[in-house]
């Protein structure tokens, strides 16, 4: 049985505030790191998390020692892209949020929450994921087979 489960509605508040655990251990030139954020974001992320069936899930681990708390989280999406060889179906899946609290880590919580993302991106015909690694991430993430793909991202803020 897995350290990990399913986020639920009722965790979403916590769920953001491992996000910003995160948001603050990767700092990003231009970023802003302040959680006024939160409470525009909370219920989207509320209503979300009641979506059994979309195209979003978050596994999490709970702090055995604070009910209520969570320790780790991975997030993603499946997207839809078109087909192309080696992913006909065009589906891709995109982790974009994996965090430990620090006084939590080294215990296996994010590769648990991991191991559940993965097997739901397999689940819904995934042909491949994607994520964005900070170097103390590249280890865990090249145990689970993840390897480096050159960079060719770019971006525009709206």
């Amino acid at each position: 049985m897995s350290l990990a489960r399913r986020a639920l509605p009722e965790d979403a508040a916590e769920v953001l505030r491992l996000r910003q655990v995160m948001i603050d251990a990767v700092p990003v030139l231009g970023h802003d790191t302040s959680t006024d954020w939160h409470a525009e974001s909370l219920p989207t992320l509320h209503a979300r998390l009641t979506e059994a069936d979309g195209n979003f899930a978050a596994f999490v681990v709970d702090r055995p020692e604070r009910q209520g708390t969570l320790a780790a989280l991975a997030v993603g999406t499946l997207e839809y892209r078109i087909g192309a060889a080696g992913n006909p179906q065009g589906r891709v899946g995109h982790v974009f949020s994996v965090a430990t609290d620090p006084d939590a880590r080294r215990r296996g919580y994010a590769r648990a929450c991991m191991e559940e993302l993965l097997h739901w991106f397999r689940a819904r015909g995934a042909g491949h994921v994607l994520l964005n690694a900070s170097p103390a991430a590249q280890p865990l993430y090249a145990s689970l087979g993840f390897t480096r793909d050159p960079d060719p991202s770019m971006r525009l803020l709206l």
